[in-house]
C-alpha cells in the first residue's frame, strides 16, 4: 500500500471514493459533482488530500481543511473526510491515512488536527481513539475529537 498527496492532476484518483463517502452518509450518487468539487478544492488550494493506492488502485482516502486562529496565530487542520473502501476496510490503510495526516500537519507546524464523527459510528472511534485522538466534545448527533501534534 503507498499513501500519496494527490495535485490538481490526479484529481480523478479520490472522486469515486469521495462519491462512495457522499453515499455513506446518505447523498445521492453524483460523480460529475464529487470530480467538481474535489478538482475546485485543489485547483484553489483549499484543502490537502491523501490518497490510499493498492495495486495503483485507489482504496480510501483523507482530506484535509485548514483551520486558522488568530490568538495562537497558527493554522491547524480539520480532518473532515476520511473514507476506506469497503472492501478494504480492516487492513490499516485507515490508520495510514491518520498518520500521513498527522505528519502532514505536524511539518506543516500545526498545534492539533480536529475531527467530527456520528455518535453511532462505533468503528470511526475506535480508530480515532486508538491513533491519538480525543474527544473533546458531544451534542446529540457528533462526537467532536481533537489529536495534539
Amino acid at each position: 500500500m503507498e499513501i500519496k498527496q494527490i495535485t490538481i492532476a490526479d484529481y480523478k484518483l479520490v472522486t469515486g471514493l469521495f462519491n462512495q463517502y457522499r453515499v455513506f452518509y446518505k447523498q445521492a450518487s453524483d460523480i460529475a459533482l464529487a470530480e467538481t468539487f474535489i478538482k475546485n478544492r485543489l485547483e484553489r488550494n483549499e484543502s490537502i488530500i491523501f490518497v490510499a493506492l493498492q495495486d495503483d488502485s485507489p482504496v480510501g482516502f483523507t482530506q484535509l481543511y485548514p483551520l486558522l486562529s488568530s490568538v495562537r496565530a497558527t493554522k491547524n487542520w480539520l480532518l473532515n473526510d476520511l473514507y476506506v473502501d469497503a472492501n478494504h476496510r480492516k487492513k490499516g490503510i485507515g490508520e495510514a491515512l491518520l498518520q500521513a495526516a498527522y505528519e502532514f500537519a505536524k511539518n506543516d507546524g500545526a498545534a492539533f488536527i480536529e475531527l467530527e464523527t456520528g455518535v453511532d459510528n462505533f468503528t470511526a472511534q475506535s480508530l480515532y481513539e486508538a491513533t491519538g485522538f480525543v474527544r473533546q466534545a458531544a451534542n446529540t448527533t457528533s462526537y467532536y475529537y481533537r489529536r495534539g501534534i
